[in-house]
């Protein structure tokens, strides 16, 4: 019987890097690993842990740790783990209405973009809202709009080549 701190360890790894559903699933992951626990010694390890359930945009839910800050990471990736590294490639436009920033993506990578923008607490930036194929990055009064897309190409494949200004 391995013990249980490991058996713990391993579940918190599972739960942060993976997008686990049920008690189910996490069992049987945990049984592949060689640790055959039933669901009530489960369900008091993730009470112990004070795990969540949080809805994903599937309609389905994951478990979460509560100070775990990979919950976005998470919920980005939907299965799709290796997102991180190219959010930038479900980039298509940027535009600006005002000090507002619309930025337009793929399906489903908005939300990777701006949470990249929030992360980066850039002050010219005063926070984004992400739907699934648009952010709206609010910009502070002040900011012009060159200044807005000059900090936007941190996270934005941009071409600074004269052209894709939209005034």
């Amino acid at each position: 019987m391995k013990n249980r701190k490991q058996r713990v360890e391993l579940m918190v790894e599972l739960i942060k890097n993976q997008c686990i559903g049920s008690q189910e699933e996490l069992a049987g992951i945990l049984a592949e690993h060689g640790y055959n626990v039933t669901q009530a010694t489960l369900s008091r390890d993730l009470k112990m842990l004070r795990t969540t359930k949080v809805p994903t945009d599937r309609g389905t839910y994951m478990y979460m740790l509560p100070d775990s800050n990979s919950l976005k990471d998470k919920l980005l990736s939907k299965g799709q783990i290796h997102l991180k590294a190219n959010y930038s490639s479900g980039f298509l436009s940027l535009t600006f209405s005002g000090n507002l920033a619309v930025i337009k993506t793929r399906n489903g990578y908005a939300a990777g973009i701006a949470y990249d923008i929030d992360m980066s607490r850039c002050p010219e930036i005063l926070g984004t809202i992400p739907g699934s194929d648009t952010v709206f990055a609010v910009l502070r009064e002040d900011v012009t709009h060159e200044e807005a897309r000059e900090v936007l190409s941190h996270f934005l494949p941009l071409d600074h080549h004269g052209h894709g200004h939209h005034h």
